[in-house]
């Protein structure tokens, strides 16, 4: 073995585990969803949104209780989150720190896409991912 071969092993033995130790891991289990509102519901102004979870539990931010983490709802959110992925914290993705299971929800007129994805103690997406299904409504 050449010494950058060697270099390149040692290294990829050394950092392997940092890649895994990012990632929590989930219940294969696990299952997220969204109770209310229903898809292709119309809805007038503001709503609450209720948050559904089964075989994991809700901590708060930063909480590291093994199978635990808290929500957050992507609205109208472009992009899939990946494993390991930091949760963002703008107009699309609203984070529920706290432990809440249910928020109120101002949305402008217009259809609207709801997703939840259940983060870890540090806003990461569990691997595998706990996410629900994507919801869409229409505010009038």
């Amino acid at each position: 073995m050449n010494d950058l071969t060697r270099r390149a092993a040692i290294a990829a033995a050394v950092l392997a585990p940092l890649g895994a130790a990012a990632q929590t891991g989930a219940p294969t289990d696990a299952y997220l969803y969204i109770i209310w509102p229903q898809d292709g519901q119309r809805i007038r102004g503001g709503f609450w949104c209720r948050f559904g979870l089964r075989n994991m539990g809700i901590a708060r931010a930063g909480d590291k209780t093994d199978n635990a983490g808290h929500h957050h709802l992507l609205v109208d959110a472009p992009d899939a989150l990946k494993p390991g992925d930091v949760i963002p914290s703008d107009k699309n993705h609203m984070h529920f720190g706290a432990g809440q299971t249910e928020a109120r929800i101002e949305l402008p007129a217009g259809k609207h896409t709801l997703q939840l994805v259940l983060g870890d103690a540090e806003h990461k997406v569990f691997n595998p991912p706990v996410v629900s299904k994507k919801v869409t409504i229409t505010v009038y």
